[in-house]
């Protein structure tokens, strides 16, 4: 009986599979009307699923990730992902600013979060390209500098000649960067050409580059190449690297921060 109902499940987890590869993305309330399973039960299949199939669990459903590589995710999907190793990223950013800082922002969800956590600091001054992390800065004792350009509705970012042209005028001490991809051999990479040109240009400002990313993009080249790792000064991440990845930070002197974790400092 307990074989009859694996082999079920199964066939139903290959049948959600299906859906996901066929549209991207699948809810709850979706696998319980095609497939008359309960919401436990719904659940319990996607989170077996996220164990053994490219596919990630997200706030309400799943999505398939087998196209990781060349997919670009809207910012409200994007937040909805490894929200809770995100903000524990973005706390270890916060940490790494002082008062009388110039701090860069790029776009992303890691740096919306950082962005939250600096609203309540003072004498601080945050050069950003991003409409949503400006306007949460608004209000409050933070000097916000905004770059022009084209805002892109995916990821909110200003990109283009404009933004770019401004940027060349600025100082900007710490860029804190979000990145689709990072990996040994191809630097840290985005899946947006415009985004990797406008990031380049403000790494070219900064006195140091800190990229930011959670486990899940180790390893991954996305399209664009935003910069190699001799160029960037700091890893923020929510794990441990994998070993060659940090044996190669270390030989660039950057400095590799684990959220929630110590320290290691590559000099």
């Amino acid at each position: 009986m307990a074989d009859v109902q694996s082999s079920k499940g199964q066939r139903r987890r290959d049948g959600i599979m299906n859906v996901l590869k066929r549209q991207g993305r699948i809810t709850i309330q979706e696998v319980v009307e095609r497939f008359g399973v309960s919401e436990a039960t719904a659940r319990r299949d996607l989170e077996l699923m996220e164990k053994a199939e490219p596919v990630i669990r997200t706030i309400g459903g799943a999505m398939y990730d087998g196209m990781n590589a060349v997919r670009e995710l809207p910012f409200a999907e994007k937040e909805g992902l490894f929200f809770l190793e995100k903000e524990r990223i973005a706390a270890a950013a916060a940490g790494l600013i002082a008062e009388g800082d110039v701090v860069g922002l790029s776009g992303g969800t890691t740096n919306y979060y950082l962005a939250k956590l600096l609203k309540t600091r003072r004498g601080i001054t945050v050069v950003t390209n991003t409409v949503n992390v400006a306007m949460e800065l608004a209000g409050s004792e933070i000097n916000v500098v905004v770059t022009g350009g084209m805002m892109r509705h995916n990821s909110f970012e200003l990109c283009g000649p404009l933004g770019e042209g401004m940027i060349e005028q600025l100082n900007i001490g710490k860029m804190f960067l979000g990145v689709d991809g990072v990996s040994s051999t191809g630097g840290i990479t985005t899946y947006s050409e415009q985004e990797a040109q406008i990031a380049k240009a403000m790494i070219r400002r900064s006195q140091a580059t800190y990229a930011m990313f959670d486990h899940t993009k180790i390893g991954r080249t996305s399209l664009f190449s935003i910069a190699s790792l001799s160029e960037l000064q700091g890893f923020i991440t929510d794990k441990e690297l994998p070993q060659q990845l940090a044996s190669i930070a270390r030989s660039h002197g950057i400095q590799t921060v684990v959220a929630g974790g110590e320290q290691e400092i590559s000099l």
